[in-house]
């Protein structure tokens, strides 16, 4: 097992909690690697924003944004698995470095595009060149799906066992901040032009390679590599047999996987629509979406401070239960408000329930799995979470255009909160994980 340099030893265990909430920081690996995920996500939340505006704006149509979103997470079911594989063969942080790289030259590519008015407003949508979007969305997806069970499991390279709860809460605070936060400057981005906003994510992915360039493992905190090929294709393919035979005869495992699967097929899709609500339901327009997105991560925000908080709290299997339920629940009052207030409400409650569900999953399947498992898990994981979204996203767009969005929505939160209901009547071993 991987263990932490002898300098970056933590101080004695306090009962302080607000001490203990921030543990993982103490080390030297972890803060270089939080600080620069959390600049690069600012960039990447800024640029979910614009983009959701600008396909909207330019489209007029659900059904655009709905595909736009199952571009971006498509490759998610091909290179997810696969990512995992690597994850337990290659050098996790190299893999990282290269794929930000690419995806900070696509998000540049994409800016240059617009600011020179190759992708423009028109009476067509295929004189628009929108569906350039879609290469840049797919190609940035590739590198995400690839990179994804690298990020995850280098968390667990970079700190000891211990704190691993810790390290996992802060990660999910940094993306939940950077959720907040990115949205904010996307508004005052986009009152100087769409461009900005691709250009400001291009330029944060710098932030990323060069924490993960600083990064420094002694040989007793290296990750361990294997000793085959990643071109032995043979290999690979009995590597992802054996992770998915290694989920499935874990019932808890499995279970936890089913439910970040429902959350991501029938509620994902509420950030995909947010561009409708703004528009076309609360007339608020691209400040007006910002207001939105920023509001949902400031409650997925509030949401993974708490656990981090909280820190290696007991009845974590009641959290993702409990936390999947009033994701559905809040997510339908969402969905059917319209008042404005009322709505902000539900939508700063619909990110705090869902990383309360979410992130804990992450956290039990980090310490439920075997070392020489982790990054298949943690890929399966992350495929169940963001390999569905894009079939969701398309399955929702379509269905909106008959039922509209806000009933849609209405609809994917009923069946979280009936899923939910169900798995956490049914499954004694998932309601006594601690």
């Amino acid at each position: 097992m991987p263990t932490a340099p002898a300098e970056e030893s933590t101080s004695e265990p306090t009962t302080n909690r607000r001490r203990q909430m921030f543990r993982a920081l103490s080390y030297r690996n972890y803060r270089l690697f939080w600080s620069g995920a959390f600049l690069s996500n600012i960039g990447t939340w800024m640029q979910a924003v614009a983009q959701g505006f600008l396909v909207y704006e330019f489209t007029h149509s659900p059904f655009w944004l709905g595909l736009d979103g199952f571009v971006a997470l498509a490759p998610a079911l091909a290179l997810t698995l696969a990512g995992g594989v690597f994850a337990d063969l290659v050098d996790r942080r190299r893999l990282l470095l290269y794929t930000q790289a690419v995806a900070g030259i696509a998000a540049l590519g994409l800016a240059v595009l617009i600011s020179t008015k190759v992708i423009h407003q028109a009476d067509n949508i295929w004189t628009s060149n929108v569906w350039m979007i879609l290469i840049f969305s797919f190609i940035t997806g590739c590198c995400m799906s690839l990179a994804s069970p690298s990020y995850l499991a280098l968390t667990f390279d970079l700190v000891r066992r211990e704190d691993l709860a810790n390290a996992v809460a802060l990660n999910s605070t940094q993306f939940q901040l950077s959720r907040a936060v990115g949205p904010f400057f996307a508004g005052l981005g986009l009152k100087l032009g769409l461009a900005g906003c691709f250009y400001a994510n291009g330029f944060s992915f710098g932030a990323v390679v060069v924490a993960l360039s600083m990064v420094r493992f002694n040989k007793s905190a290296r990750p361990p590599e294997s000793t085959r090929s990643v071109r032995d294709k043979r290999a690979l393919w009995n590597d992802l047999l054996d992770g998915f035979r290694y989920a499935r005869n874990r019932p808890r495992v499995s279970a936890l996987l089913s439910i970040s699967a429902v959350n991501s097929f029938f509620g994902a899709p509420y950030l995909t629509f947010l561009p409708i609500f703004a528009r076309d339901i609360f007339h608020l327009g691209g400040t007006g979406l910002a207001l939105l997105m920023g509001t949902a991560g400031a409650g997925a925000f509030f949401g993974a401070l708490g656990l981090a908080y909280l820190g290696d709290f007991k009845r974590k299997g009641w959290s993702v239960i409990g936390g999947a339920f009033g994701f559905g629940v809040c997510l339908i009052a969402f969905a059917l408000s319209r008042q404005l207030t009322v709505s902000l409400i539900f939508l700063f409650a619909v990110g705090f329930s869902i990383v309360t569900s979410i992130a804990v999953v992450n956290t039990l399947l980090q310490q439920l799995v075997t070392d020489q498992m982790r990054g298949r898990v943690m890929s399966m994981f992350i495929l169940s979470f963001m390999g569905t979204m894009p079939f969701g996203n398309l399955l929702a767009g379509a269905a909106s255009h008959r039922f509209g969005a806000p009933h849609t929505l209405a609809a994917g939160g009923l069946i979280i909160a009936l899923y939910s209901l169900i798995v956490g009547t049914v499954n004694d071993r998932l309601r006594e994980l601690h």
